[in-house]
């Protein structure tokens, strides 16, 4: 998962920082943190696993294609 796929998840729910800190369970400040990185998203196994549980679970689904290109669909 990349960073811009969560900022694009979040956009397409219409969901601020906080409702995906509250959804997943981990403060706000590391939701901002993510988000600020470029590329593959950095940071503790567990905690990128509760960020796309939450996604997933409001309908989010992370797409990558063969050739590098990924997103994000509702």
């Amino acid at each position: 998962m990349q960073a811009a796929q969560i900022r694009a998840a979040r956009a397409l729910l219409g969901w601020r920082q906080e409702d995906l800190a509250k959804a997943a369970k981990v403060g706000l400040a590391t939701i901002a943190r993510i988000e600020q990185g470029e590329g593959i998203v950095q940071g503790n196994f567990s905690t990128i696993t509760k960020i796309q549980q939450a996604l997933e679970r409001e309908g989010i689904f992370f797409t990558a294609d063969q050739k590098g290109g990924i997103g994000v669909r509702l």
